[in-house]
C-alpha cells in the first residue's frame, strides 16, 4: 500500500468487468477509496463488494452510462456526498465497432462518440474544477495502441480516429493543468484478452496476439506512484504481437532497380 495514496479518492469507469475492473483493484490496492461505475448494475455491485473485501477500502458502485450527461452529472454528485472530494479519473468505459468504413452502421458513429471520446471530456469537465482548487489530482484516460499506427488500422478508422482526437486532448489538457498540480496520463494498450476485444474476429482468432491486463495495471500503477514533479505523459503498453504494430509499409518489397 503506497502511504501516500491512501485515502485517496478515485472515480473508475467501465469498472464492473475487463481492464475496468482490473483498473479498479490495483487502485484499492494501493488504498485508494473507490466510486465505480458502470451501466449494469448487477456486475457492478458484484465487483464493488469484491473489491471491497479484499482490499479493505470503501466501494461506491454507482450505475452510469457515460454517453449520458446526467449520469455522469450523478456520479460526481454521488462521489462528493460519499467522499467530500475527488483526486483521480480513471476514464476507461469504452466501446468498440469493427466494420470496413462502408459497411459500419451510421448509429454506430454516435454510440462511439459518446461514449470513446465525448464521456471522457465530460466527465473530466465535471472533476476538473474541485482538483483545480485542491491543487492536485491525477487523470488517466485509457486511448489506444490504435493511435500509434499511420494509417490507422483498417476496420477500425472510426473508432481509432476518436481515440486520436482523445490522445490530442489528453497532451493540451496536461499543460494546461500542470502547473495547478494535476497531472493527466494517456494509456495506449495494445489487444487485450477481455470482453470487449474477444468480439474481435480476425485480431483474436491468434491468442498469441492477446495481452492480459497485468502490464497496463502496472502502468496505471506506476502513473499514481511516480514522484510528485513527475507525470507520465502517455504509456504505451503494447504486445509484441498486435497486428497493429506491424509495418504499414512491408519489410520485404520490390525496389526499382538502378
Amino acid at each position: 500500500m503506497n502511504e501516500q495514496l491512501k485515502g485517496k479518492v478515485a472515480i473508475v469507469t467501465g469498472a464492473s468487468r475487463g481492464i475496468g475492473k482490473a483498473l479498479a483493484s490495483t487502485a484499492a490496492s494501493l488504498g485508494i477509496n473507490l466510486a465505480i461505475a458502470a451501466r449494469q448494475e448487477g456486475p457492478l455491485k458484484e465487483t464493488a463488494e469484491e473489491i471491497a473485501k479484499k482490499y479493505k477500502v470503501t466501494v461506491l458502485a454507482i450505475p452510469c452510462d457515460v454517453t449520458k450527461l446526467e449520469d455522469l452529472e450523478n456520479l460526481v454528485n454521488k462521489t462528493k456526498e460519499k467522499f467530500g472530494r475527488i483526486d483521480i479519473l480513471i476514464n476507461n468505459a469504452g466501446v468498440s465497432s469493427q466494420y470496413p468504413f462502408q459497411e459500419q452502421p451510421i448509429e454506430d458513429f454516435e454510440r462511439l462518440a459518446h461514449t470513446n471520446y465525448l464521456g471522457y471530456v465530460r466527465l473530466i469537465r465535471l472533476v476538473i474544477n474541485d482538483m483545480i482548487k485542491n491543487k492536485s489530482g491525477a487523470i488517466i484516460n485509457m486511448v489506444s495502441g490504435s493511435t500509434l499506427c499511420d494509417p490507422l488500422p483498417r476496420n477500425f478508422i472510426v473508432y481509432s480516429s476518436l481515440k486520436v482526437g482523445l490522445r490530442a486532448f489528453s497532451k493540451g489538457l496536461f499543460w494546461e493543468l500542470r502547473d495547478h498540480g494535476i497531472k493527466v496520463t494517456s494509456i495506449l494498450p495494445g489487444v487485450t484478452d477481455t470482453d470487449l476485444t474477444g468480439k474481435l474476429k480476425e485480431i483474436t482468432a491468434d491468442t498469441s496476439r492477446l495481452m492480459t491486463t497485468e502490464a497496463i495495471e502496472n502502468a496505471v500503477r506506476f502513473a499514481l506512484t511516480v514522484p510528485q514533479n513527475v507525470c507520465p505523459l502517455e504509456i504505451a503498453v503494447i504486445n509484441q504481437q498486435t497486428p497493429w504494430t506491424a509495418p504499414v509499409i512491408p519489410f520485404k518489397q520490390q525496389h526499382p532497380g538502378k
